[in-house]
């Protein structure tokens, strides 16, 4: 029970240890999976990657639009992933994911390596 921790951690990072199995890696198998982990979807959906400051009070900001609006789960476990991975503050809603700051080409280069087809990079 002590180890369960880091048996999940590494079921997310795709790479279990050696005496693990997928199954007893993780209880919630949909968090497992991810934005990464669906691979037809992902790599279906083409996003598109831009640059604004305008009414953002002259701050710059990241846009990635593409998402279903009407479901933001993919928005936000993307969102989250990339926020992470490249140090930066931002949201999603409504179908888009904001980065804080110019971070296309970090964005461009994470989303493909998670599946997805970017334009604007």
């Amino acid at each position: 029970m002590t180890h369960d921790w880091k048996a999940a951690l590494a079921a997310l990072q795709g790479d279990l240890p050696a005496g693990a199995d997928a199954d007893s890696a993780t209880d919630n198998d949909s968090a497992a999976s991810g934005p990464s982990g669906s691979g037809a979807a992902a790599s279906a959906r083409t996003l598109r990657l831009f640059y604004e400051k305008k009414g953002r009070a002259g701050k710059p900001a990241t846009i990635i639009e593409g998402f279903d609006p009407a479901d933001d789960t993919e928005a936000l476990a993307t969102a989250r992933t990339l926020k992470q991975r490249i140090g930066c503050g931002g949201s999603a809603r409504g179908g888009e994911i904001l980065l804080q700051g110019d971070r296309r080409q970090q964005a461009a280069s994470l989303l493909r390596e998670m599946g997805y087809n970017v334009k604007g990079a």
